[in-house]
């Protein structure tokens, strides 16, 4: 089992610090160039698959037996996202389990994947880019505006605020907003291997349009929901990036077995 995470004791203090006061904090050289290497030797694999067009796989199943299984069961991986979720919750994780999505925006599909701005179900979100354009005016870099709301008690009303801020008259409002320079997130030109780390939950992020000839691929870890799943209305409003990756599993399983 390679390891991840750097066994620095400060490590977590000035992680939860950073991501407080200017709503993220990196890790430099998260992976080393070997891991680095192995991590795009996988999306390339599954560009193919995928045609060149714009795929997520989530979850630890979808992920099998390649290095984002390893990093999602890693034990230095998952001490630091129990340190850091402890730290900055106040409480234990429902779940130690880390999960896990890749993602890869590519093709006329990928261009259509940006400025989807979502909180995610997850307290702690880790990106980490593992292919990033370079050049040109489009490169899909990260955007957000950090720390917006608090850990809900109320699942319901987690509910209310993702269907207020994740419906399609919304998205396209922030959207024209940020376009024209009313609304200004953060941005973030995010550098493979690194990882960056937020409060997921609590913050409003989307990527920025990718060239539809490059390619823009990054794991993101997901850890710590607030809220459970064992009930109706938290099944029924899983957000919409699960179901279209789901989708998307669906179909690259149909196509390897056709």
């Amino acid at each position: 089992m390679p390891d991840f995470a750097k066994a620095d004791p400060q490590v977590v203090p000035r992680l939860l610090k950073e991501m407080e006061q200017q709503g993220y904090a990196v890790i430099e050289g998260f992976l080393t160039d070997e891991q680095l290497q192995a991590a795009r030797a996988h999306v390339n694999h599954e560009v193919e698959r995928h045609e060149h067009e714009y795929f997520a796989l989530q979850g630890q199943a979808a992920v099998k037996g390649s290095i984002f299984e390893q990093m999602s069961v890693s034990p230095q991986v998952k001490d630091l996202f129990r340190q850091l979720y402890q730290g900055g919750i106040g409480q234990p994780p429902r779940s130690p389990d880390i999960f896990p999505a890749l993602r890869c925006l590519q093709g006329l599909t990928g261009k259509r994947e940006s400025y989807y701005f979502h909180y995610d179900a997850a307290a702690l979100t880790a990106l980490i880019p593992l292919v990033t354009p370079t050049e040109g005016r489009y490169c899909g870099d990260f955007i957000f505006f950090p720390n917006l709301r608090a850990i809900r008690s109320n699942l319901y009303v987690n509910i209310l605020e993702k269907a207020v801020m994740q419906n399609t008259l919304t998205q396209k409002l922030i959207t024209f907003a940020v376009k024209r320079g009313w609304l200004n997130p953060v941005t973030i030109k995010i550098v493979p291997g690194n990882a960056y780390f937020f409060w997921g939950y609590r913050s409003l992020h989307a990527n920025e349009p990718c060239d539809p000839k490059a390619l823009r691929s990054t794991v993101l870890l997901h850890y710590g929901e607030p809220h459970s799943r064992d009930n109706l209305a938290s099944r029924l409003f899983l957000g919409w990036n699960f179901r279209r990756a789901r989708i998307s599993n669906e179909r690259t399983t149909r196509k390897d077995v056709g």
